[in-house]
């Protein structure tokens, strides 16, 4: 028989053993209570710390820029972002006050990703946050490639030029969220040429030595039929000195003029009567220091192909250059005298393009941005949009080609 004393017993000691087991249990009988020191009561309530991430789980079309996470009423901890399905490590950086954490490189458009963040109050109460989602892909999105980039130093003439990979539906939208400004206070329009290119540029050359920045806020903004745009940066360079050199069509001659001052006159040969070259305002947009040259990528027949012209500088997309030339007649050389291109500007050069001579002068000292122009050729002022030629528009013209 057990008797009472015995029953008071053995609760007795099932209660010592609950207190070695469980510290948070003070007393035997009734519902536990939680310990009232400061440790106990945390662990008992939420923390207060909230975290954000900015791509909602299960969420598609998420920002390849704006992508991140965020706490408050704590600091973040630990995030780690992934390429799902792969594993692969997403680098990222946490701010000097713990409070947000983006990725370090622009995101991938059309991929999913991963990511997990935990965060703590400040009572050391952890919190946690996890959220898999896909980036806008490439069909409902839209990105422009432009030039100059981001830190270079270029000539006078060189314009802000954007190519978009879709037509835009939407050109105010889209020209509304680039702001192009200088240094030198200049005011800045933006002119459109069909519907995937927009420049922008001053009524007269840019003033030499400013800076020049333009502001992409295109992440989010919806311009292409449906589709969005994805870019979000800030980029500037700096204009360097005033280059502008004259070719004169007439004498077969080219003054080449910086800030004011005639630095020197070159003989060249311009385009043949049957191949002339253009007039006009002309940007220097690409240099190599050797290319090949083929005329049937230029809608001619088989007239040349030549693997090594050196100091070639781009003028025009349809394949006007001014650049060395190494193959001409040295018993009566043209330069100075007559044309003799395929619609190029050809200065004195050497095989291999070594040699200082007038060709590699030229080229050692011009600026991608540096303005050729062509004068009293029998040919036609080249197109605007033939190349980075936009000056050759009057400006009543170029503003009238924006949207805004």
């Amino acid at each position: 028989m057990t008797t009472p004393d015995m029953r008071a017993r053995r609760v007795v000691g099932a209660c010592a053993a609950l207190m070695v087991g469980a510290l948070t249990l003070t007393a035997c009988g009734g519902s536990a209570k939680a310990d009232n020191s400061k440790d106990g009561k945390e662990s008992a309530k939420t923390s207060v710390a909230k975290i954000t991430i900015s791509a909602k789980d299960g969420s598609t079309g998420a920002s390849i820029n704006a992508t991140g996470v965020t706490v408050s009423g704590g600091k973040l901890t630990e995030v780690r972002m992934t390429v799902a399905g792969t594993g692969a490590a997403v680098p990222g950086d946490l701010s000097a006050d713990g409070r947000s954490w983006k990725p370090r490189q622009r995101l991938e458009r059309g991929t999913k990703y991963q990511i997990s963040a935990t965060a703590k109050d400040s009572g050391n109460r952890v919190a946690a946050a996890n959220s898999i989602f896909t980036t806008v892909t490439p069909a409902n999105s839209f990105i422009g490639t432009y030039s100059p980039d981001n830190g270079t130093t270029v000539g006078v003439g060189m314009p802000v030029s954007f190519t978009f990979d879709k037509a835009i539906s939407d050109k105010k939208a889209v020209q509304s969220h680039i702001t192009v400004t200088s240094s030198s206070g200049q005011q800045v329009v933006g002119h459109w040429f069909g519907a995937q290119r927009l420049d922008f540029r001053p009524e007269q050359y840019w003033k030499a030595g400013s800076k020049v920045t333009m502001r992409i806020d295109l992440d989010g903004v919806r311009g292409a039929n449906g589709a969005y745009g994805v870019q979000k940066k800030t980029v500037s360079f700096t204009v360097g000195r005033s280059q502008v050199s004259t070719v004169d069509v007439g004498t077969q001659t080219m003054t080449v003029v910086r800030d004011g001052t005639t630095l020197r006159t070159i003989p060249i040969s311009s385009g043949s009567p049957q191949h002339t070259t253009y007039n006009g305002q002309m940007v220097i947009s690409e240099k190599f220091a050797q290319t090949r040259m083929d005329s049937r990528t230029v809608n001619l027949g088989g007239e040349y192909n030549i693997p090594d012209v050196p100091h070639a500088m781009r003028l025009t997309n349809t394949g006007t250059f001014i650049h060395g030339n190494y193959w001409y007649n040295r018993a009566a050389p043209p330069f100075g005298r007559q044309g003799t291109s395929h619609g190029c500007v050809g200065l004195a050069d050497v095989q291999g393009g070594q040699g200082d001579t007038s060709a590699k002068w030229f080229y050692d000292n011009s600026l991608i941005g540096d303005v050729v122009t062509v004068k009293n050729s029998p040919d036609k002022t080249v197109a605007p949009d033939n190349g980075l030629n936009g000056w050759n528009l009057p400006w009543a013209a170029w503003t009238a080609g924006s949207a805004l």
